[in-house]
């Protein structure tokens, strides 16, 4: 999942750094994900893991670093599974 997300970033964050370089922890909007940006991972993230974000999750803490949309996508396939 990790390497999924990662893969979206590089493709649809349009970050000025190396998406390698960044720790799962580390806040994307520092480095320099924009908001239009995020909507195209979320998009993205959608697609590749079949689940829609509700509107609960539509928010900067949500796409602020690669554990926090790890673990948004971990709980919709979880809900998914139940």
């Amino acid at each position: 999942m990790n390497e999924t997300i990662r893969g979206l970033l590089v493709k649809f964050g349009n970050l000025p750094v190396s998406v390698d370089q960044l720790q799962d922890d580390s806040d994307l909007y520092t480095a320099g994900l924009s908001s239009f940006a995020s909507v195209q991972v979320m998009l993205g993230i959608e697609e590749a893991f079949d689940v829609e974000f509700p509107d609960t999750m539509l928010n900067r803490r949500s796409f602020a670093s690669i554990a926090a949309i790890e673990g948004c996508v971990r709980l919709l396939t979880d809900r998914e599974a139940a």
